[in-house]
């Protein structure tokens, strides 16, 4: 697939710099940062999944302390 990309002049100098610095095409670049930027918003989804997780079962846990409380209060 080809596509087309528009960039103003200091995006097109850092994507220049990069490219010389890492000896990669530009198009290696881009891609390169497409993957980066996939993967970093993927880490960060699964991340905000497990904080998620984490307080249910913080919150689970409590709930289960009230409740626990309840059976030995001698009814």
């Amino acid at each position: 697939m080809t596509a087309t990309v528009r960039l103003d002049e200091a995006l097109e100098s850092k994507l220049n710099r990069l490219s010389d610095v890492l000896h990669k095409k530009k198009s290696d670049v881009i891609r390169d940062a497409i993957n980066y930027y996939a993967a970093n918003i993927e880490k960060t989804k699964k991340s905000r999944i497990l904080m998620a997780v984490e307080k249910t079962k913080n919150s689970d846990k409590n709930e289960y302390k009230d409740f626990e409380g309840t059976l030995d209060d001698g009814l």
